[in-house]
């Protein structure tokens, strides 16, 4: 648990039709879902298909931050119109949108993310498309019961895994956004500003950080290297 009272996550005032979004979910051809690049991080199937990434390329499915980037709709999303009307409710620049699928069965270990908190001026939204009540996302030691349609905000800085032990996938379409005037509307209406506090800072663990960076290097997209070479600086950083 935290311990310095800061906000690991909220329920947001939105509700989005559950049987519109699985109908645009519907028309997604199969062969554009793309494993999880890190594979050491969870067991069984963990996939995604990107709808804004770099450059518009809809074989990418970093949501790393990388410098400079040109972030762009993918075809896909192109051709779903729900889920852009969705995005498009979020008056705030979009870092990144994807749908990510966790298979009955798969776990994604517990881990923490690099600099994606409120605080961080960026924050990260989970909308349930299909899940089940078997789902459990742990945050912060906390298991969070996500409903379709809903929208929460989660501060992955702390702590996090899920486990679906359910009999059917767990579907969310996961957005990354920038902080401005719009958002500190909404998140301030919710909890008080002060409680959006940086979490502490704790070294990275070395071991991880080359399991990602061994995970990148299958890649062949410029995206990849770009990831690699920050990734590798902070490995650098930790050597002693």
């Amino acid at each position: 648990m935290n311990t310095n009272g800061s906000i690991p996550y909220l329920k947001l005032p939105f509700q989005f039709n559950q049987e519109r979004l699985l109908n645009d979910l519907s028309i997604i051809a199969e062969n554009k879902w793309i494993p999880h690049f890190n594979t050491a991080g969870y067991n069984g199937e963990w996939k995604v298909i990107p709808l804004y990434s770099q450059n518009g390329r809809d074989n990418d499915i970093f949501a790393l931050p990388v410098e400079n980037p040109v972030i762009q709709e993918t075809a896909i999303l192109k051709a779903c119109d729900y889920m852009q009307e969705v995005i498009n409710s979020f008056k705030v620049p979009i870092l990144s949108a994807r749908i990510l699928r966790l298979g009955k069965g798969a776990k994604i270990k517990p881990h923490k993310d690099h600099e994606l908190g409120y605080e961080n001026n960026n924050f990260r939204l989970h909308i349930p498309i299909s899940t089940n009540d078997k789902v459990q996302f742990i945050l912060d030691g906390v298991n969070i019961v996500m409903r379709p349609g809903e929208c929460w905000y989660t501060n992955v800085n702390y702590e996090h895994s899920v486990a679906n032990e359910g009999k059917t996938d767990r579907v969310h379409l996961v957005i990354d956004g920038g902080r401005n005037e719009w958002s500190d509307k909404l998140f301030f209406s919710l909890a008080p500003k002060e409680r959006f506090r940086t979490a502490p800072k704790e070294i990275e663990d070395p071991e991880t950080l080359r399991k990602i960076i061994d995970q990148l290097t299958l890649s062949n997209e410029p995206a990849a290297q770009s990831l690699i070479e920050q990734l590798q600086q902070k490995l650098n950083q930790t050597a002693p």
